[in-house]
């Protein structure tokens, strides 16, 4: 089986490195990669799930609780005003880093998950009608069909899914034959989390504005490999986490122009969204803050920020470079093993790779490999219909970030080659 190439990032931009990558040096940013599990040396190949984080993001954060902490927004004193602006340079910097209209464009909320249910609820559950349809595609992850799904039966709309073909991919003839005036949003998932395909996001939205579609994706995955326009990409809604970026948990964010989010309804009601309140009635407050309830991870917003210098600070051309040769490495050496079976094999992937060994089942070929000090994920991933498709129970899951080496990648090859010959 050739290599997987890359030619395009997700953004539609060439994919030409214009620096030397040290990922030596990289490694040595991240404690983590520095410790041994069962007496090996840790092989990280689980970064689809959630990446390590830089010392840079963990100091932003610990220097926060230790020197600023505070509320945001409501406090004339020092500590709240340091804080205010620690969580608002997380939004700056990402309106930068997305290249988003204006920073009133960025809402943070806890993940791609909850931007996902933001739209739904807000946006477009007030438009549904019975017989109206919402498309998505068949291998999104669970957060970009089970809101949908709430949604159909609290309306009475129709869930419709795009196949896939069998190197897992869409089958774009069959998308544009089903978009049509019924269809209110189609939602894809930029780069599958389950088979690495990295899908023409910039071509599905052409197709939808045709038809006056709005677009969603969900960009989870990435975020962290390749540059992200989104006026290039000419989606209307854009959905990511912090922690698929070497940033902290809790935190992420939807981007929407400022138009529609103007026009959109409150989703969650209580401080900070509100201008005025009565017990008759209240009033909301202007972007981003009428989306925003509540006291949010302030500390979260400090270490999005650091984690966003982070990788502007390595390029993400040339990290995306870095992960496709790893990939390419990755993809050629587990060829090899023996009984080795890789599920997916789009011809635009990105750093994930999913496979069965034999008839060894996932979970166990996860427990055992952990033992080698190799972490990689085993299951569904949260994307059952794609196991369904292929029909396999679970896969195990290899995932890189911008700190793998090609040398561990021979680590694993070699604890494969041990595990499937103690099945034996």
């Amino acid at each position: 089986m050739e290599p997987a190439t890359q030619s395009m990032d997700a953004g539609g931009g060439k994919l030409m490195s214009s620096k030397p990558f040290d990922v030596e040096t990289v490694r040595r940013d991240f404690p983590i990669l520095q410790r041994s599990v069962h007496g090996k040396p840790l092989v990280y190949f689980d970064t689809a799930a959630s990446a390590q984080r830089p010392l840079a993001v963990i100091e932003a954060t610990d220097s926060f609780y230790r020197e600023h902490n505070a509320n945001v927004h409501r406090g004339v004193h020092t500590l709240s005003q340091e804080a205010t602006d620690l969580y608002e340079a997380g939004r700056t910097k990402l309106a930068r880093f997305i290249n988003a209209g204006s920073e009133c464009e960025i809402v943070f909320t806890r993940g791609t998950t909850e931007s996902i249910n933001l739209v739904a609820q807000s946006y477009l559950r007030p438009k549904l009608n019975p017989g109206d349809e919402i498309l998505i595609t068949h291998m999104e992850h669970h957060s970009n069909i089970v809101p949908w799904q709430m949604l159909r039966d609290q309306t009475g709309a129709s869930l419709k899914v795009v196949p896939m073909n069998d190197r897992g991919e869409l089958k774009m003839d069959v998308l544009e034959s089903m978009l049509s005036e019924r269809v209110k949003l189609l939602g894809i998932v930029h780069i599958s989390n389950a088979l690495g395909t990295v899908n023409p996001v910039v071509e599905v939205c052409r197709l939808a504005r045709r038809f006056g579609i709005p677009v969603l994706v969900d960009g989870a995955q990435a975020m962290p490999h390749a540059a992200v326009d989104v006026q290039t990409l000419g989606c209307d809604f854009y959905c990511l986490s912090a922690h698929k970026m070497y940033g902290p948990t809790g935190i992420g964010a939807l981007w929407a122009r400022e138009a529609t989010l103007d026009a959109m309804p409150p989703w969650q009601g209580g401080g900070e969204m509100i201008s005025r309140v009565t017990f008759e009635e209240s009033t909301w407050n202007s972007l981003p803050a009428k989306f925003e309830a509540g006291t949010p991870n302030i500390a979260g917003g400090a270490g999005f920020a650091a984690a966003i210098d982070y990788l502007e600070s390595l390029g993400m051309k040339e990290i995306s470079a870095h992960e496709q040769r790893v990939l390419a490495y990755a993809t050629a050496r587990l060829n090899e093993v023996e009984d080795f079976r890789m599920i997916g094999t789009a011809r635009e992937k990105a750093g994930v790779i999913s496979f069965t060994l034999g008839d060894i089942h996932p979970h166990d070929l996860g427990t055992i490999i952990d033992h080698y000090g190799v972490a990689l994920r085993t299951g569904h991933h949260c994307a059952m219909p794609v196991m369904q498709f292929f029909n396999v129970p679970a896969t195990a899951r290899v995932s890189f970030g911008l700190y793998n080496t090609e040398q561990e990648v021979d680590v694993l090859v070699e604890a494969l080659r041990k595990t499937r010959e103690m099945f034996a």
